[in-house]
């Protein structure tokens, strides 16, 4: 062997020579199973090809790949093992000419096969598949960087390779040999390892198959698996392409079992993990902002339309018990418990999603989400969510309509937006400390207010305290609701609370006393208690907070008073599984009560506003909070056709009634009639009716406003004098403003 390769070294040109005489002689002896004499031929060529980098390299292995090929054509797993080791070492040689004409088809049809060997022989099984998977990684080794072979990462090639490693990762995960599923991974890594941007599709495309045809998403952990080593192998960069994959995907099997749908979710949720410090949100594919050299970026929004689509789905085939809407024989039965799986996996993704984003980025979701499915698709965007700019966080077009919701007669709804608005104000993780009604203000995170607070409670106080107020009168709120609200009223304190603010919120609970004390309102017993606790708590509490000693005596002995005379207004006896209640609330008064005057007089003492303190407060209602008061979000569609039928010019004058109106439950029965009434109309009126109404509303309202025009800027009497109107009466002649004629002094 020494001599020989001498020989070959001193005379380079000799080697195509040596190398057809060599596969000759080991065609030869396969054909006479002298196998020793193989095992020779095969050792001599490889020491050769290892000595061996001239340029005449190029003859010499064609003849190797011609013996590699025929040994892997033996049906002896010996042989098919040696062939397999040879052709793995030829391939960590790098070759210092390039090969215009060699293919490699052959070995990846012919590895890809031996992964998926079936001998008889376990040991030898496995040893067989081993070799396959050692080739697969020789072959991607030695072509993936060389941009004269054909490429690797054509679907013909990666539609054999990819399921192969997937094959056995499987296989390695169901048998007790853990090597073989190692040496996968290892593998499959290096392969995504090397993907370039346009090869990430086709590299994950046969996963995607794979799963499919195998039935693997159902278990979950295979597929969460597969994608954990896609997502942590391939470049960061390159993450969202395999999201918009995932989410493609999903779109295609929007009428599959929903137990598919929950797998491909639940990877999705896995990736979105993986991928948060990557692309998607953060990076460079952020919303609206995709570079040029990335076209198919999924957008942010993008992201949640697919999830938002896919909800929205799976609550119809829940609704309607199959995949098209109809109950013929053989249509696909769904099973309620299944999709409602499928919706809660949907909903933790979305808040991944979520948790990715930049502040900005969240409320533009936010309020996307709140157009798509009103809310119960925001309560998990809201979770973990931290601000430091509450204007940023909650503008006006998102909080609105969140506010709107809160007015709804179903009482979950109303108590999710009061968690979303809990979620979206605690930025100091103070709102654990208020899940139970204390009377000790202990260990609350308060920090000065900044300027952007005090702006958003100037802008959005007045509201927030109207819809607080108005929760408090809602005769089907329980125990849940009243003890958010007084988190939020505790919140609000903490978070964003001036001095002004501090004011208004006693005059806010002063009013709350005085709602549960009115018998107009026709509140149930239990639901005057609790606003009257809801009250005591949250005065109990900012004067803690304000540590003014008069506010605290005062409040402290009308709490002492209640405790011996009616426990029944005071949290710790309402907000219990069993209170005891009395039958009636006519006689509340004296003690147990906080005094409107005495509490304007000790804090006046202290430099609070005692005018503003003084004034009761009274909420403002607003139109809107009357449209807002919806059985169902899904009414909510109709609320701008709603609008503008309420703004229309010949309602003018019976809206000015209704603002007059004391009756507020009539006036709310007349709402909800003309409401039906004119949603039935936009749903059944002909086009052209619609338009004609549309036309004439238009004309009004020019007439309108010319009539306006015309009494606010009336032009001087004309010298002509006075003419005789129809009535015996006289009036000015008016000349109209284009034709009067100005001094030269007077134009600019």
């Amino acid at each position: 062997m020494e001599k020989l390769t001498f020989y070959a070294l001193s005379a380079p040109e000799k080697l195509d020579r040596i190398g057809a005489y060599l596969s000759e002689r080991l065609s030869r002896d396969v054909a006479r199973h002298r196998y020793g004499y193989v095992c020779i031929a095969m050792e001599a060529l490889d020491q050769l090809l290892m000595a061996c980098h001239c340029q005449s390299i190029n003859l010499f292995v064609e003849s190797f790949l011609k013996m590699v090929r025929k040994l892997l054509e033996s049906d002896k797993p010996n042989l098919q093992i040696l062939g397999t080791n040879s052709f793995v070492k030829f391939a960590n040689i790098e070759e210092d000419t390039p090969s215009y004409h060699r293919s490699y088809d052959f070995f990846v049809s012919r590895f890809s096969e031996m992964c998926h060997s079936s001998f008889e022989d376990p040991d030898i099984r496995t040893k067989i598949r081993m070799a396959g998977i050692k080739g697969l990684q020789g072959v991607v080794r030695k072509t993936v960087n060389d941009e004269l072979q054909a490429n690797i990462w054509d679907p013909q090639h990666m539609d054999k390779i990819v399921p192969s490693l997937l094959f056995n990762l499987q296989s390695g995960d169901d048998s007790e040999q853990c090597f073989p599923s190692l040496l996968t991974e290892r593998c499959f890594r290096e392969l995504l390892g090397r993907a370039a941007y346009g090869n990430i599709k086709n590299a994950v495309t046969p996963v995607l198959m794979h799963l499919d045809n195998h039935c693997l998403w159902e278990g979950k952990t295979f597929a969460v698996r597969c994608f954990k080593i896609i997502m942590y192998s391939i470049q960061s960069q390159h993450s969202h392409l395999v999201i918009q994959q995932l989410l493609g995907h999903l779109d295609a099997n929007s009428k599959n079992s929903a137990t598919v749908r929950a797998g491909i979710v639940e990877v999705l949720l896995e990736a979105a993990a993986i991928a948060a410090s990557g692309s998607v949100g953060k990076g460079i594919c952020t919303l609206n902002t995709a570079p040029l050299y990335e076209p198919a970026c999924p957008t942010v929004l993008e992201v949640f339309n697919t999830l938002l689509r896919q909800l929205r789905l799976s609550v119809d085939y829940e609704l309607t018990g199959s995949y098209d809407g109809s109950t013929n024989i053989g249509t696909k039965i769904i099973k309620a418990h299944e999709e409602r799986q499928l919706q809660e996996a949907v909903i933790r993704t979305i808040g991944s999603f979520a948790n990715t984003l930049p502040t900005y980025q969240r409320s533009e979701v936010m309020l996307f989400i709140m157009g798509k499915i009103p809310v119960p698709g925001l309560h998990p965007v809201t979770a973990g969510f931290q601000t430091t700019n509450m204007l940023t966080a909650l503008p006006s077009s998102f909080l609105e309509p969140l506010l709107s919701f809160s007015l709804t007669e179903d009482p979950e709804v109303r108590l999710l937006v009061l968690q979303i608005l809990l979620s979206l104000i605690d930025r100091h993780d103070n709102r654990p400390k208020f899940a139970n009604i204390r009377w000790v203000a202990a260990f609350l995170k308060v920090d000065k207010c900044s300027r952007q607070d005090n702006l958003f409670m100037k802008k959005h106080g007045q509201q927030l305290y109207r819809h607080i107020y108005l929760g408090c009168k809602e005769q089907s709120s329980g125990r849940q609701h009243y003890e958010t609200l007084f988190t939020l009223l505790g919140l609000l304190s903490v978070e964003l609370a001036n001095e002004e603010v501090v004011v208004d919120l006693i005059r806010l609970a002063l009013a709350l006393q005085d709602l549960a004390l009115t018998t107009d309102e026709a509140l149930p017993v239990y639901n005057r208690c609790a606003v009257h606790a809801v009250a005591a708590a949250y005065l109990n509490l900012i004067c803690q907070l304000t540590t003014v000693p008069a506010f605290c005596q005062h409040i402290h002995e009308v709490i002492e008073v209640r405790q011996k005379e009616s426990p029944h207004l005071l949290p710790e006896d309402v907000f219990v599984d069993n209170p005891k209640l009395p039958s009636s609330l006519e006689k509340v008064e004296g003690g147990v009560l906080f005094l409107q005057s005495k509490i304007t007089e000790v804090l006046g003492g202290s430099g609070y506003n005692t005018e503003r303190l003084a004034t009761p407060y009274v909420p403002q209602y607003t139109d809107e909070d009357r449209l807002s008061k919806r059985k169902s979000i899904g009414e909510t569609i109709s609320l701008q056709v709603e609008v503008e039928s309420r703004n229309s010019p010949e309602k003018e004058e019976v809206n000015a009634e209704k603002w007059l109106t004391v009756n507020i439950v009539g006036m709310e029965e007349q709402e909800r009639e003309r409401r039906r009434q004119v949603v039935e109309k936009f749903q059944k009126a002909p086009f052209e009716e619609i338009a004609a109404h549309c036309g004439a509303r238009a004309t009004m309202l020019q007439s309108k406003l010319n009539q306006i025009f015309e009494i606010t800027i009336r032009p001087p009497p004309s010298p002509s004098g006075t003419i005789s109107s129809g009535y015996g009466q006289t009036q000015s002649r008016s000349v109209p403003i284009y034709e009067m004629k100005f001094p030269d002094l007077c134009v600019y």
